[in-house]
């Protein structure tokens, strides 16, 4: 199995150093900065699995640095904050990391965050005895989103979906529970979101409930939050 390397973007030398060694223990390489611009240096130059975000840094907002970092790479990013209302605007969505810890905070919390975020991505390592990149296969229970082949396989009966409704479901299904807004989802679904409306989104959401329905009757795959936008949960039974 290859060692994955994480980028830890944090100012704070004490904090720095501790999450070092317990990274490394857990066998993870790791590149350490205290600078955003450094982290977009090195993320141009070698190859990152993970990002371990401080939003508090000395020459850039970590919310502004997330957003380049996105429009770089699609790298799961994990947000460090000691701020309560930083913690409100990530409960709001609107950023783009895929989860966010508060300081001060257990190394082993860290560590299963990691874990869970690298298997959700497909970054884990290995391979499946039928030789299919990790990174080109993955998914939670029900779901399973073949990258390579642009499929998505819904209680193992594969979909015949638009572009829109493809990427509209591989985005929530990688963030399980995730409230996405839909100005987030445009953000990662439409080319010029910009020249869209919102109101698409539900119309796009509307057509693949439609499609699931005719699969399983039984379960709603995406919640609707009300004023806030939708999320995934393949376990939602309806009453």
């Amino acid at each position: 199995m290859n060692a994955k390397t994480i980028l830890l973007v944090e100012d704070e030398q004490s904090i720095a150093d501790a999450l070092i060694f317990s990274l490394e223990q857990d066998n993870y390489g790791v590149n350490w900065c205290a600078l955003g611009s450094d982290a977009l240096t090195i993320i141009d130059s070698q190859k990152i699995d993970l990002v371990i975000l401080d939003i508090g840094l000395p020459d850039i907002n970590g919310f502004d640095l997330c957003k380049l970092i996105k429009a770089k790479q699609d790298l799961p990013i994990i947000f460090l904050t000691a701020r309560q209302e930083e913690v409100d605007k990530l409960i709001g969505l609107e950023i783009g990391g895929d989860d966010y810890i508060t300081k001060p905070f257990s190394l082993r919390e860290v560590s299963s965050r990691i874990k869970v975020i690298l298997k959700r991505y497909g970054r884990s390592g290995g391979s499946s005895a039928e030789g299919i990149n990790a990174a080109s296969l993955m998914g939670v229970e029900n779901c399973t989103i073949n990258n390579e082949t642009l499929e998505i396989h819904y209680f193992n009966q594969a979909l015949d979906l638009t572009r829109y409704e493809f990427l509209l479901f591989k985005t929530l299904i990688e963030s399980p529970n995730r409230v996405f807004s839909r100005d987030i989802l445009m953000q990662h679904v439409w080319d010029e979101p910009e020249r869209s409306f919102e109101r698409a989104v539900d119309t796009h959401i509307k057509t693949l409930r439609a499609k699931l329905k005719k699969i399983n009757g039984q379960v709603q795959p995406i919640k609707t939050h009300h004023g806030l936008g939708y999320s995934f949960n393949d376990k939602e039974v309806l009453g």
